[in-house]
């Protein structure tokens, strides 16, 4: 009988500890329930990352393999034309040597060559003596006939075609027009005042008559005041007209002309 209260009391006190035999059931339902809820665990995610980096290096290998053989067949490519290249060159360089050698060849024949068998021709035509041609006593005469001066009638004969050419062309340098230098000048003539008779002072200056003086149009031109001067043109020779004698001249006319001025002066 106390044997069997000792078990009931070990029960009991089983019975009131505090004790969670089914924890990691429950946990693993926890776990269960926040991975449907969130998404996959971090270690789910962490296998995920690994796996696309992985993707990535591969790719990256991928294209640098590619690249790596693109300029590997550049390179090849280049190699291969270079070559053909170097084996053109040689064949040049052969091809020279051997028109050297050729050459050298030739040089040496001709050096070894004797100078008397290289011109046979000159020995074979030898060259004949010109005949020579007798002289006779006659032949002394008629050279004695030949005048190298020549004669006197000869010296004349030729000054008077000259002197014939000479006349000749100053005749006809002398028919041809000379160039007469003339020039257009244009006159101010002024009067005293304006009382002055305009029209006999226009009379007197053209009275002013010479050889190689042509007067031309004229006008009269406002001055103020009333007084008009006399504008005039005229046509000189300059060999035998110049302003200085105009001027001299119509200025003699003191009672109508105070001053000549040359207004304008032109070469025809």
């Amino acid at each position: 009988m106390p044997k069997k209260s000792t078990n009931m009391s070990g029960l009991q006190c089983l019975a009131t500890e505090n004790i969670w035999f089914d924890k990691h059931r429950y946990d693993e339902a926890e776990k269960h329930f926040y991975e449907g809820a969130n998404g996959p665990s971090t270690q789910q995610q962490v296998k995920t990352a690994l796996q696309q980096a992985k993707g990535r290096q591969q790719k990256r290998q991928h294209r640098n393999s590619s690249s790596h053989a693109g300029g590997d067949h550049e390179l090849v490519s280049r190699m291969k034309s270079l070559e053909l290249e170097n084996q053109t060159l040689h064949k040049v360089v052969e091809e020279m040597r051997a028109a050297l050698q050729k050459l050298e060849s030739r040089v040496v024949v001709l050096e070894k060559t004797p100078a008397s068998a290289a011109v046979p021709c000159a020995k074979a035509a030898p060259v004949q003596a010109a005949p020579v041609k007798q002289v006779n006593g006659d032949d002394d005469e008629d050279d004695d006939d030949i005048d190298l001066f020549g004669s006197d009638e000869d010296d004349e004969e030729t000054a008077r075609l000259k002197q014939e050419r000479v006349d000749a062309y100053a005749a006809k340098k002398a028919k041809k027009p000379t160039l007469i230098a003339k020039s257009s000048i244009l006159l101010d003539v002024k009067p005293w005042d304006d009382e002055t008779d305009m029209a006999k002072l226009e009379e007197c200056v053209r009275s002013v008559q010479m050889d190689g003086l042509l007067w031309g149009a004229s006008k009269l031109v406002p001055v103020g005041y009333g007084i008009k001067k006399l504008q005039i043109n005229c046509v000189v020779e300059d060999d035998k007209v110049g302003t200085d004698i105009l001027e001299e001249e119509i200025t003699k006319f003191e009672d109508f002309v105070q001053s000549v001025d040359v207004a304008a002066f032109n070469k025809i």
